[in-house]
């Protein structure tokens, strides 16, 4: 994930973790303080940041950042 590091805010980054770990948008949103429009908006611009169309290709380029981050 250090790639992606650098172009996501530290609150998306946030949002990332949490999504990463499972944790769905009201559940993400109780966790940080944020209502459930921010926290879709956050997505939103990491899905577009990222290139990824949905959670499950943001989970395969976590998955693919990690690798790399760890060879």
């Amino acid at each position: 994930m250090e790639v992606l590091l650098p172009v996501l805010c530290a609150r998306e980054r946030e949002v990332l973790r949490l999504v990463t770990e499972g944790a769905w948008n009201p559940e993400i949103a109780l966790a940080i303080f944020l209502s459930r429009k921010t926290v879709e908006r956050h997505i939103s611009n990491i899905l577009r940041k990222t290139g990824a169309r949905n959670r499950t290709e943001l989970a395969a380029v976590v998955g693919r950042e990690t690798a790399g981050a760890h060879r």
